[in-house]
């Protein structure tokens, strides 16, 4: 369910939609800039996936918000990114299970599988025409990652019950990728893809239809200290007042919370979509028509699109300027696993800025007395995200029980803060893009 454009208002005055192939398939309706002050229970800021759930489920809770986005809704990385829906958290159960221990790890499975059903019942409740598909493949690119993938879903089977996991040998990865770079890897039947520019367009229109206040082209410049514990959060047009603020612009935060900023890192990736390839030439590439993520630190990962295009994403830099040769960027990724594929002309290719945490796990609680936050989603966030705006939402509400799991996992400062730590990462990332060469 979408709006269409019906209340764009005159040119000019509206931010432009990136170009990506979401932007260019899913209408959107503009919400208006903030027009001078105003007052408000809560106050989002950011109008991804974390925001929109967050305004979504206070406003159905009754309280009073406003969702403020510097851009359009899903402008960031929940409008650009690979679409995949993936089980688990970014660190796998054992990691979890040694480092916040048992109790809290079957918890945090236990929420990740409640994302997922938040996911799907959003999508079936507001009718969002997003074109869910179930389905994702973990292609191991090397014996020692299979290794590793394999111990994970013994693991899931005999501690978990988890039955939706399925070993794949090197003949049924091939058979199922349509590729024979990998060595093995697993099925997860749980799992899916899905259009997220069409899902956050969604959440929005639910989260105004039952009373959120949402404007776009409203970028904040600053979060100051007002009477009786409130703040006032300035914008570009006006300012809101409100009891409680929630952070969810991810990597887009820019000087406006430093003690949050020091936590997560803002990382660029890229994406391109394919020229629709035809019905017969995608069965014989990918017949499941499952999602697909390898094994490399920088993960390569792609879907089968509804309009039979591959959507492929690879490559990572870490500066807030976007490289301008996404295609050629990314196109040597996707003909060393399809060469068949090395000439094929990409419709669409772009960029977005993610943010990383140092341990790659999420950052999501209450960060002072009224303040709150929920970023940090290291590449897995269409899910994750969506689910800790309803955290974020039960915990202002009173209920913070799944917010304190969250706030156990161990989400410390980059080095350095935001002064080092893109430097820092730098380095790191260089010494493992190279171990993923060697």
């Amino acid at each position: 369910m979408t709006d269409g454009d019906a209340a764009t208002p005159p040119d000019g005055a509206v931010p432009p939609r990136p170009d990506t192939l979401y932007a260019a398939t899913v209408p959107q309706r503009f919400h208006p800039p903030l027009a001078g002050d105003a007052t408000a229970d809560v106050c989002v800021v950011g109008g991804g996936f974390t925001g929109l759930s967050t305004a979504l489920h206070l406003a159905e809770a009754g309280r009073s918000v406003i969702l403020l986005e510097a851009n359009r809704l899903g402008w960031g990385a929940s409008g650009r990114n690979g679409g995949q829906v993936h089980s688990g958290q970014r660190r796998d159960q054992l990691w979890l299970e040694e480092t916040v221990g048992k109790d809290d790890a079957r918890k945090l499975w236990d929420l990740s599988e409640a994302a997922k059903d938040l996911v799907r019942a959003r999508i079936a409740r507001h009718d969002i025409a997003c074109d869910w598909i179930d389905g994702l493949i973990g292609a191991a690119h090397t014996e020692a990652a299979l290794d590793d993938e394999r111990a994970m879903v013994e693991h899931m089977a005999s501690v978990y019950g988890v039955d939706s996991l399925t070993l794949l040998d090197r003949e049924e990865t091939a058979r199922a990728v349509g590729s024979t770079r990998f060595v093995g890897g697993y099925r997860d039947a749980s799992a899916g893809h899905l259009n997220p520019l069409a899902l956050a367009a969604g959440l929005g229109s639910a989260a105004v239809a039952v009373g959120a206040q949402i404007h776009e082209g409203s970028e904040v410049s600053a979060i100051e200290a007002g009477r009786n514990g409130r703040r006032i959060v300035r914008t570009t047009c006006g300012w809101v007042d409100a009891e409680t603020v929630v952070l969810a612009g991810n990597g887009y935060l820019h000087d406006i919370a430093p003690s949050v900023e020091a936590r997560v890192l803002p990382i660029n990736n890229y994406v391109v979509a394919t020229e629709p390839l035809g019905e017969e030439r995608m069965a014989r590439l990918i017949p499941g028509r499952e999602c697909i993520a390898d094994t490399r630190f920088v993960v390569r990962y792609w879907r089968p699109t509804a309009d039979g295009r591959l959507v492929f994403g690879g490559g990572e830099s870490y500066t807030r300027a976007l490289r301008s040769d996404v295609a050629g960027l990314v196109r040597p990724y996707l003909a060393e696993i399809y060469p068949d594929l090395a000439d094929v002309p990409f419709d669409y290719a772009w960029g977005g800025t993610l943010a990383v945490t140092r341990h790659r796990m999420p950052f999501v609680r209450r960060v002072e007395p009224g303040l709150y936050a929920g970023c940090g989603y290291s590449g897995q966030g269409v899910a994750t995200a969506t689910f800790a705006g309803k955290v974020l939402a039960d915990a202002i509400g009173g209920d913070t029980g799944t917010l304190d799991v969250f706030s156990r996992l161990p989400v410390p400062s980059f080095p350095g803060g935001t002064l080092l730590r893109t430097p820092l990462l730098v380095l790191a990332m260089t010494w493992f893009a190279l171990r993923d060469r060697l």
